[in-house]
């Protein structure tokens, strides 16, 4: 048992809750290191917020040091001498809890968490911990699995013998999603809120040039709890309108948590990705097996759903829900009811589990999904799980390849493209301007209404000025 002295507190030296907000993510990163907020690197800036306000509340309730006797030392428990601070993401999956350190997969760096930990706090799936680590005795570390003989595989023999036959684990438990861990133990259930039609728009037009983002602001505007599918045939320019839409969420909408995931990508897709998107990007390449996609998928909406509890705006995209759904099928036993094409008919139902979870959340927060759907690829499977999804979703995107053919970029179909309830998002008079266009629209074909639209956007410097003509203008003039 070892003794410290409780020392001197300085809260006016911490920043009001509305400078904190005002302050860039980069500030907010030093300043958190100052203060000795483990973990703080891998906290985004709304969970900077948090965790840098309720450091101060800690700070102003500590006793401020007096001239006088030297206080009495209080005993803290002994720590492991290897103990260091950790922090990554609560997978609890068949009775056993992991903390994920170095991604949202599986990897020599994982903790193991007792179920007592589980159970006392109230964790959950998803939940992002910050705590130190320890070693403790036990037959198998970080997850590995032994023979049937309980025994350990060859190949990790030598390393459990340097280790001395130890596992690391989760010791103390410091934060929960930037929280104090008793704050989370009384916190709702995803399952258990409300559910509403998206109310709040997602603005995404950005710069004048960058057309992709305002024609979606036009024929298929996406809202706060959106449901969307980009239906998208090979080679239409999927990869770059969700390029187009990460950045413009990040730009106009930074209180929103950005995760894009991508299943069974190319290596050089994901890069590309991860250099342009300011956001998580969580990323399985094909070569990887199907058990792998459907890990980082349903780990990666369960983070998710657990910042939907606390309030917190999220915007999921992901690439391609058609992939995870073959790797569904691959994965899933056979239930013996093949569909054509080859799709096991029990293989649908967590695809849709996990777009199903997209919603506005009446009390506050959103979860939003933007996943592609790949269609016209001469895989009568992939046009079956087109089929049995779009159903589901409430925004619908359609890219057109014989505009990207005729490379006229973006490539979408304004005609066959769409959002329900787009008038809760649009209000009354841009609601009647956009249906206006689209009246002028929906009287040419496909490629002419496309480049109609992309002409007219522009020589408009955004689309207010835009929508201002069109409605000011007979339907016969629009065009």
């Amino acid at each position: 048992m070892s003794t410290t002295t409780t020392s001197t507190a300085a809260p006016s030296s911490t920043p009001s809750d509305e400078a904190l907000e005002g302050l860039l993510r980069a500030e907010l990163h030093q300043l958190a290191t100052t203060l000795g907020i483990p973990g703080a690197t891998r906290l985004r800036k709304a969970e900077l917020v948090e965790a840098i306000a309720a450091k101060r509340v800690v700070a102003q309730a500590a006793p401020v040091a007096v001239p006088g006797p030297a206080p009495v030392p209080v005993p803290v428990p002994d720590t492991d001498p290897d103990g260091t601070s950790i922090s990554g993401v609560l997978e609890i999956r068949d009775g056993h809890a992991f903390l994920r350190t170095s991604g949202y997969l599986p990897g020599p760096d994982d903790l193991y968490v007792s179920m007592g930990q589980v159970r006392n706090l109230g964790l959950r799936t998803g939940d992002l911990i910050t705590g130190t680590a320890r070693s403790e005795p036990g037959n198998s570390g970080n997850g590995r699995k032994t023979g049937r003989s309980g025994r350990s595989n060859p190949s990790d023999r030598s390393e459990r013998t340097d280790r001395s036959d130890r596992r690391t684990a989760l010791g103390r438990v410091d934060l929960v999603n930037g929280r104090a861990p008793e704050l989370m133990r009384n916190r709702p259930e995803f399952t258990k809120l409300t559910p509403l039609y998206p109310q709040e728009q997602l603005h995404l037009e950005t710069d004048p040039g960058v057309l992709a983002t305002r024609v979606i602001d036009l024929v298929a505007p996406i809202g706060k709890g959106q449901r969307g599918l980009i239906v998208a045939p090979p080679k239409t320019g999927k990869t770059m309108i969700l390029q187009s839409i990460a950045a413009a969420v990040a730009k106009n909408h930074p209180e929103a948590h950005l995760m894009v995931v991508l299943v069974d990508e190319r290596p050089e897709e994901v890069t590309d990705m991860q250099r342009s998107v300011q956001g998580e990007v969580l990323a399985s390449t094909f070569d990887r097996p199907a058990r792998e996609h459907i890990a980082l998928a349903e780990l990666a909406i369960e983070r998710a759903k657990r910042l939907v509890e606390l309030g917190h705006d999220v915007v999921v995209m992901l690439d391609s829900i058609t992939r995870l759904a073959r790797a569904y099928n691959t994965a899933a036993p056979t239930s013996g009811r093949i569909l054509t094409g080859g799709l096991d008919a029990g293989a649908l139902h967590l695809p849709k589990r996990f777009f199903g979870a997209s919603r506005n959340i009446e009390d506050g927060g959103s979860l939003t999904i933007i996943a592609t759907a790949l269609v016209d690829t001469g895989s009568r499977m992939d046009d079956l799980i087109f089929e049995e999804l779009k159903s589901t979703g409430n925004m619908e995107l359609r890219l057109d390849r014989r505009l990207a053919d005729r490379r006229v970029f973006p490539a979408v179909d304004p005609q066959a493209s769409g959002t329900r309830r787009e008038e809760l998002l649009l209000g009354p008079a841009r609601t009647t301007a956009t249906w206006t266009l689209r009246r002028v629209l929906n009287a040419l074909d496909t490629q002419a209404a496309t480049e109609l639209l992309i002409d007219r956007l522009k020589q408009s410097p955004n689309n207010a000025d835009f929508l201002r003509k069109v409605a000011v203008s007979r339907p016969a003039d629009a065009a």
